[in-house]
């Protein structure tokens, strides 16, 4: 199973963006999902996380109240909406599958996608 991120692009600072990550196979592969985001020269971030069965988001304090995470089981799709970006959440964006929601704040998933850049002009 692999997971695509798409939605990536350039937007101005105070706009908005959605980012996806689709999983390719039947059922999503875990029990969690993820956002991270990494620029160059630094570790990878984590910023939200959701469980797969239920839905129940969870941020890290940066970001909570711009960032949205949620999830459509139908579609295998877990999404980022991103709100009165700003130059600073300039980064690739990552998704990512895991046991639990824990595993993403310990940044260690069981599985990653492929980043997506975003990129906010000032």
């Amino acid at each position: 199973v692999q997971l695509q991120a798409s939605g990536g692009g350039l937007v101005q600072a105070g706009g908005s963006l959605r980012i996806s990550c689709a999983a390719s196979g039947r059922s999503f592969p875990g029990y969690a999902a993820g956002w991270f985001r990494q620029t160059p020269g630094k570790e990878r971030e984590f910023l939200a996380t959701i469980t797969w069965a239920g839905g129940v988001p969870y941020y890290v304090d940066s970001i909570e109240g711009r960032f949205t995470i949620s999830r459509d089981k139908d579609k295998n799709t877990v999404y980022l909406q991103m709100n009165s970006l700003k130059p600073e959440d300039t980064a690739v964006y990552f998704c990512a599958a895991g046991e639990s929601t824990e595993s993403m704040w310990r940044v260690n998933p069981r599985s990653w996608g492929q980043g997506t850049q975003v990129t906010v002009s000032s």
